[in-house]
């Protein structure tokens, strides 16, 4: 009887001694340990999106339409801060209905996701689309930030044949300096889809923010050395301007 009773123990014991290798094996598996999986040289998994950051400035669009709708077919500015801070629009092409709809440090994806409520009530005859820094400043890489693009396209045509789609591209700016390899890759990237893409054009105004040395101009910025001052938009308006239409 005292013989089967060590054997049980230790039986017992081994199982327990399977268990807690099996239990250390797991946290440290890549699969099951974040931190293990940037150990293995594998990427962390991204955490998911917020849009509902966004909600109150999109509400706040939404109950400013309903106070004094914005006129159809007209030309709608969508993207990051770029739009939104642009204060002189109207001022800027006053032959044409322009409308601004920027949400600042938004990406590409925030302006699919608010489509429904921010492009398509307005039914525009063309989009201009500013976004795509904060995509690479948040760790995106440019071939995922084009095919957010690409994504902006499908969902914008499919609910607005006809409306003609304008990239404006990112350019370099000196509290960003470091991203600027990647921001000249995604202007190519998606100057390179809106070539093979019906009524998708680009505007190329990444160098309108360098000086002759190749370097960001500062005097272009505001004190953040991120966002235009007026000297700086009035260099992107004349960058748009010729693709607005010509007034009869």
């Amino acid at each position: 009887m005292h013989s089967k009773n060590l054997a049980f123990a230790a039986i017992i014991a081994l199982g327990s001694s399977l268990s807690l290798a099996t239990t250390d094996a797991l946290a440290q598996s890549p699969s099951a340990n974040p931190r293990g999986q940037e150990a293995a040289g594998l990427p962390a998994a991204a955490p998911p999106h917020n849009f509902a950051r966004w909600e109150k400035e999109i509400a706040a669009y939404e109950a400013a339409d309903r106070v004094n709708p914005p006129p159809k077919g007209g030309a709608l500015f969508v993207g990051s801060s770029t739009i939104r801070l642009w204060k002189t629009l109207a001022q800027d092409f006053p032959n044409h209905q322009v409308i601004n709809r920027g949400v600042g440090g938004s990406e590409i994806v925030d302006a699919t996701y608010f489509a429904d409520r921010i492009i398509f009530p307005y039914e525009p005859r063309q989009i201009f689309l500013r976004a795509g820094g904060n995509d690479i400043h948040a760790g995106r890489l440019p071939k995922e930030v084009a095919a957010d693009f690409a994504n902006f396209v499908n969902k914008v045509h499919y609910h607005l044949p006809n409306a003609e789609i304008i990239y404006i591209a990112v350019n370099p700016a000196p509290a960003r300096w470091g991203e600027n390899d990647k921001y000249r890759d995604l202007n190519k990237r998606i100057r390179k889809l809106a070539l093979d893409m019906p009524r998708v054009s680009y505007v190329d105004s990444y160098g309108i923010s360098l000086n002759p040395d190749g370097r960001a101009r500062p005097e272009l910025f505001v004190a953040d050395k991120l966002h235009f001052n007026a000297e700086g938009y009035k260099l992107l308006a004349e960058q748009v301007r010729p693709y607005l239409p010509t007034p009869k």
